[in-house]
């Protein structure tokens, strides 16, 4: 049953929220053009919409979808799986911009078993199944379904040529000679070993490995029994082969189909690793980077990543009893149910788990973070945001190289200022600078960016290192104002100030830009590559600035204030907190106390006692 309102001059929210079911369903939001802006779902459609047209509490991104809208279509369905189902069905017809879009991939590669053929082959299958046969996957890449085939050619000698090939041959290929097929072609094998051959490749593709090796060992013990003991010999090696790749890439102890996914999230920059076991043999992994405009939570972005991949990317018969991620979806009970009832079989989605799956979720997770770190700092991908970051700023050219500086302390305590370059290959980290604040009032951050700065820039006047085409300034504008009289004051010219500001919700995709000289407010798009750029090298600058003010932090507080007095070594110092105990009963002895100490002569303890008490 599907809906369509009207659609007035300005959309009447109010009065369509009037005649909308509290039925689950999907709802579209049309644009003046008629163009889907976002497909979404609701298990109460008028509860849904009605929190898109509330008074207050959106963020940006929500309230520039909400100015496009011009019409919303809605269809009730019958349950909350029918809405998921066709939420990603029409999300793949329509593609529409706010929705997270993963990116459509050639279809995935599978095993293929003419099985309708006197003696059956193996081939590698991508496209549509239209043969008659069976079909094992889908496998995350071509190589991991290779290396299965090389793997059953090598137990189970199946062949794996082309039957053109086949029904012309008069005597054995190299497969044969080299031991990797049992000769079908010209009769080298009977019709009975051959399809116990076949059965066995089956049961290894299905992950009964252990009842193969059952198997084979029954029928050695039988051969040898019967004196054959060239044939037993041949079955020695295939239990030996298959010993050995048991061993080599399966987990120990662990069984069944696992999809493992986790995901990593910066700068508006999303990666989604996943990695694929089958049998409790992992048989690969594959990065995918998503992209997205509304949601922005990693529950919502997980949530819609499963959807979509496993909904609109792979059969129901192919996806795994157990989906294990690093951020449990929104709404993972009922994505779970929908899963299961496309694949007809229960499949659980899980967020904590132990022993080897705990594992192979923190392998994922190291995974992501790398592939994320990749994308990031790939060449073209910072060329990419280089070039859009001078569209953003209307520059003459694109910038070469970028600087930020940031302040941290804890209370006013250590303070250090942080500075790092970009460039157009990304973050350069033989040019980062920190700076340890001295001598200024504690927490006065506009100090310490004054003092960062002066210092800085002195050195770039004296041409110890290039000037910066754009200097970013992590702050308001107090900050940046901060920033224009120490660059006016050392006659610095030629570069670009720009301040990044957090907005009201400080989340990340909601920042202000505010320009140096003219002082003009641009606020980009949550999307654009100039502001993932600068929330790059902003954060970049955040956490370079936290680390070496830890580090500060950290050296200060396990300093003793003996290594400041003359003529005390670390031996003397050693000594003399295990005779006091601490520092704080060293504080409190007399010059005959601490004169008791081995080492400690009259006049030195005379010394330590002065040191202490003139402090």
């Amino acid at each position: 049953m599907t809906d369509t309102f009207p659609t007035p001059a300005l959309f009447d929210s109010s009065n369509f929220l009037k005649h909308t079911s509290s039925h689950p369903g999907v709802y579209r939001m049309l644009d003046e053009d008629g163009e889907v802006l976002y497909v979404g779902k609701a298990k109460n459609l008028k509860k849904r919409l009605t929190s898109y047209f509330r008074g207050s509490g959106l963020d940006n991104k929500t309230i520039a979808l909400v100015s496009k809208i011009a019409d919303i279509e809605i269809t009730i369905t019958g349950s909350e799986i029918e809405a998921l189902l066709l939420e990603q069905n029409l999300i793949k017809e329509k593609r529409p911009p706010y929705n997270i879009l993963l990116r459509d991939d050639k279809s995935y590669p599978y095993i293929y078993l003419s099985s309708e053929d006197s003696y059956p082959r193996l081939d590698f299958h991508r496209g549509s199944k239209k043969k008659k046969g069976r079909y094992f996957g889908p496998f995350p890449s071509a190589g991991a379904v290779r290396e299965s085939l090389a793997l059953l050619q090598k137990i189970f000698h199946v062949r794996q040529c082309q039957d053109s090939y086949f029904k012309n041959r008069t005597r054995p290929c190299l497969q044969y000679q080299i031991k990797r097929c049992s000769g079908p072609c010209i009769n080298l094998t009977s019709p009975e070993s051959y399809a116990d051959d076949v059965r066995h490749s089956v049961m290894f593709l299905e992950g009964k490995n252990d009842q193969i090796r059952d198997e084979l060992t029954a029928k050695m013990d039988s051969l040898s029994s019967e004196l054959k003991f060239e044939e037993a010999s041949v079955i020695r090696d295939q239990i030996k082969d298959l010993r050995i790749i048991q061993e080599s890439q399966f987990v120990s102890g662990e069984k069944g189909d696992v999809d493992v996914i986790a995901m990593a999230q910066e700068s508006g920059v999303v990666c989604i690793h996943v990695i694929f076991v089958r049998a409790g043999r992992v048989l690969g992994n594959k990065n995918f980077y998503p992209r997205f405009v509304l949601e922005k939570e990693p529950a919502e972005i997980m949530q819609a990543f499963i959807a979509q991949y496993y909904l609109r990317e792979r059969q129901g018969q192919s996806i795994p009893r157990e989906i294990l991620c690093n951020h449990l979806p929104r709404e993972s009970v009922e994505l779970a149910e929908a899963l299961s009832y496309l694949a007809e079989k229960t499949i659980s989605i899980k967020h904590k788990v132990r022993g080897h799956r705990s594992q192979w979720l923190n392998l994922a997770s190291i995974n992501a973070s790398h592939g994320l770190l990749s994308k990031l700092n790939s060449k073209r991908s910072m060329q990419e945001r280089m070039s859009a970051l001078q569209t953003a700023l209307s520059l003459d050219s694109p910038p070469l190289r970028l600087e930020c500086f940031d302040i941290s302390h804890s209370s006013g305590e250590a303070t250090v200022a942080s500075c790092v370059v970009f460039d157009q290959n990304g973050p350069l980290k033989s040019d980062y600078r920190r700076f340890n604040i001295e001598n200024i009032t504690p927490g006065d951050d506009y100090a310490a960016m004054e003092q960062a700065l002066k210092r800085r820039y002195i050195r770039l006047k004296k041409g110890e290192a290039r000037l910066p085409d754009i200097l970013v300034i992590d702050g308001g504008l107090g900050q940046l104002g901060q920033a224009e009289k120490v660059l006016e004051s050392l006659d610095v010219q030629g570069v670009q100030l720009l301040a990044i500001a957090k907005g009201i919700s400080r989340k990340a995709g909601q920042e202000t830009l505010i320009l140096g000289g003219s002082h003009k407010e641009i606020v980009l798009p949550p999307e654009s590559a100039a502001l993932h750029l600068l929330q790059h090298i902003r954060d970049e600058s955040h956490r370079f600035a936290i680390t070496a003010h830890r580090q500060r932090r950290g050296k200060k507080r396990t300093t003793s204030f003996l290594d400041e007095i003359p003529g005390i070594g670390p031996s003397k110092r050693r000594d003399l907190i295990h005779y006091f105990g601490g520092q704080q009963e060293i504080k409190r002895a007399s010059v005959q106390q601490l004169q008791k100490v081995n080492g400690i002569s009259k006049s030195l303890a005379r010394d330590i006692y002065d040191y202490i008490h003139a402090s």
